[in-house]
């Protein structure tokens, strides 16, 4: 009987994006919804985002990504994949806190679309004044 191989999940959130991340022993393949991280995410900036957590750990070359995200947009999705390696990373070695902590790659960015209240043309602007 075959043993699956030791994995570490995490999950991250931002804006309205949910990615659960599983991390896996072996040479540093990142997979998005079944796809090619080039292929799924196509800005460069977001890649190298999402990549941050493993390279200050130090990590890159050792562990395959697996991460199922949904909801939001790219920049949401990234944010989330990011806060779900970090948090997974933790699980592998929990010494690697004192390195990713004082980056603020485990802080949950909390901020939000505030809602379009009536009366206005967007949250807060306001539709533009006519004196005639």
């Amino acid at each position: 009987m075959a043993r699956t191989p030791t994995q570490y999940q995490g999950t991250g959130r931002r804006k309205t994006s949910t990615a659960r991340v599983i991390l896996r022993p072996g040479n540093g393949t990142i997979i998005a919804n079944g796809r090619a991280l080039e292929e799924y995410l196509p800005r460069e900036v977001l890649r190298m985002d999402l990549r941050r957590p493993l390279e200050i750990c130090e990590v890159q070359e050792q562990f395959d990504v697996h991460v199922n995200v949904n909801g939001g947009g790219m920049s949401g999705q990234a944010g989330a994949m990011r806060l779900g390696i970090a948090r997974a990373l933790l699980l592998v070695n929990p010494e690697f806190r004192a390195r990713m902590k004082p980056m603020g790659l485990l802080t949950r960015d909390a901020r939000e679309v505030e809602r379009k209240k009536y009366g206005k043309a967007g949250a807060r602007r306001s539709f533009q004044f006519s004196k005639r």
